[in-house]
């Protein structure tokens, strides 16, 4: 019996050991995002109720482990599945580009409500070449895309039809479509995936080799020259963002090898295709040069792949592009698929979380991909709500946009409702013209009766909500002292406003 007990109160000690750990290795401040994309059919065949209700179970989900930020696949193949007068309605949202959904609703502008209500960020997520997606065949194209009405501005290569990044006009438009979606809708980012110029395909061929050769701008290679079409259009769209809102972070998620070692002395220690020389995207430079706000490489493989091992591209990731904010692109599938090569009977979530526990510049995750988490695949989803995104987080700061506090929020009060309590304030007001100043959303701490108020203890903070109310759970015969703090679009947090309530 005496052995039994001690081992009892060993198995107890480990799992809160384990627990406790789980806790201290959480972030108050961490981006923790999920793509939805709209290329692997889940609309198709769907009544707009279906789709809502489909979207809904998934936002729930996500919400509960611990998701703050989605991502959402607004344009695939210069289309739209948000209400536009420049691009069609999207075909992975109705089956047919151009024909508007019925009955009718607007995708992003629904997806910023869900969002915001569940105190998410929203970031529309754009392809910014693809004009013409490989499953969609030129009858199924609307005459109102971009590939009939100027098709000057494209190109084709094996079964895709490309806005060609050698032409300013093209990258106009690309922007044109940017600064609609910006000025029309209250998201809080704005993303661009990793295709860029094409994955390249055996015996095909770019056809711009004339273009080069008729203004190559003084570089020597068609490689320099290609590269600097893409990051001057990259320039050109952020700026665009910034200037219709400067608080709508440009994110970028490329492909996850820059260059491999044995084309560069920087490159890393991997074998797989590259950023750099075989997509023209030179990720460090704009990270270096700023002219993103985040970057979220897609760091898809396992830990100990031969090719591409995940250790070794989150350490390069780490140390090469820390200039901006860094995320990390997870794959859910393969991190449930592959065995802890240190602990075989787990699968490699414990083991990546340690690396990103370890890496000073990773400030946070975006899983491939939201229905993946939903649904629970290889229980991640409940292993990230259970231990590691427990609590809440705030994003992360961007000093280089703003870096100034709004004030704090005023008249905190709780009232009885017949939901029960009701703790409410009054946003601060903000200085016209002055958007750093503006809070448009609130961080809701609790601590237990004689408990330190320390705004830095991850466990203490419980939920983060775009209005000016939040309903206090309630316990009967508890006392607790909430803070409220306001935050800026940028995620800059005031100083608290305490509120001590007896339930």
């Amino acid at each position: 019996m005496r052995r039994e007990k001690i081992l009892g109160m060993l198995i107890l000690a480990m799992m809160l050991m384990f627990q406790t750990s789980s806790l201290m290795a959480q972030n108050k401040r961490e981006f923790r995002g999920a793509w939805i994309q709209c290329v692997n059919g889940q609309y198709l065949g769907k009544s707009t109720q279906q789709i809502q209700s489909m979207l809904t179970k998934q936002l729930d989900e996500l919400q509960k482990d611990g998701v703050n930020a989605i991502i959402f696949q607004v344009r695939a193949e210069c289309d739209a599945l948000y209400q536009s007068d420049l691009e069609p309605w999207s075909k992975f949202l109705t089956g047919v580009q151009g024909k508007a959904p019925s009955p009718y609703w607007d995708p992003l502008e629904w997806m910023v409500e869900q969002c915001h209500q569940r105190g998410m960020e929203i970031h529309a997520w754009i392809n910014p070449y693809r004009a013409k997606h490989g499953s969609t065949s030129f009858s199924q194209v609307s005459s109102q895309s971009v590939v009939k009405k100027h098709p000057n501005l494209c190109f084709s290569y094996d079964n895709l039809v490309l806005l060609n990044p050698a032409l300013q006009e093209a990258a106009d438009y690309t922007c044109q479509v940017a600064a609609d979606i910006v000025s029309r809708y209250d998201i809080d980012g704005f993303h661009i995936d990793d295709y860029f110029y094409p994955y390249p395909v055996a015996g095909k061929q770019i056809p711009d080799q004339q273009m080069y050769a008729a203004n190559p701008r003084g570089f020597r290679n068609i490689g320099d020259w290609r590269r600097d079409n893409v990051s001057r259009f990259v320039k050109q769209l952020g700026e665009t963002i910034h200037r219709v809102k400067p608080w709508v972070k440009f994110g970028v998620s490329p492909f996850g090898i820059y260059r491999n070692r044995k084309n560069s002395p920087i490159g890393s220690q991997t074998f797989g295709l590259q950023n750099y020389d075989d997509l023209y995207a030179d990720v460090l430079l704009w990270v270096n040069n700023g002219f993103i706000d985040y970057c979220v490489p897609q760091i898809y493989w396992e830990i100990g792949n031969k090719a591409a091992d995940y250790k070794t591209l989150i350490q390069w990731w780490n140390k090469y592009a820390g200039n901006r904010p860094l995320y990390i692109g997870e794959d859910i599938e393969r991190t449930a698929k592959f065995a802890d090569p240190t602990n075989p009977k787990s699968h490699q979530l414990p083991a990546k979380h340690r690396l990103h526990q370890q890496m000073n510049n990773v400030q946070g995750t975006v899983l491939w991909y939201a229905k993946t988490a939903a649904d629970n695949v290889g229980n991640i989803g409940h292993t990230l709500r259970d231990y590691y995104w427990k609590y809440p987080s705030l994003p992360p700061l961007m000093p280089f946009l703003d870096d100034k506090a709004p004030k704090g929020v005023k008249s905190l009060k709780m009232e009885w409702t017949e939901k029960g309590p009701l703790l409410t304030w009054k946003a601060p007001k903000a200085k016209k013209k002055k958007w750093g100043d503006v809070a448009n959303r609130f961080a809701i701490y609790r601590f237990e009766k004689g408990a330190p108020v320390n705004l830095n203890d991850v466990t203490a903070l419980q939920a983060v909500v775009y209005d000016t109310t939040y309903p206090i759970p309630y316990v009967k015969d508890q006392k607790y002292t909430y803070v409220v703090t306001a935050l800026d679009r940028v995620g800059n947090e005031s100083k608290g406003k305490k509120k001590t309530v007896s339930l």
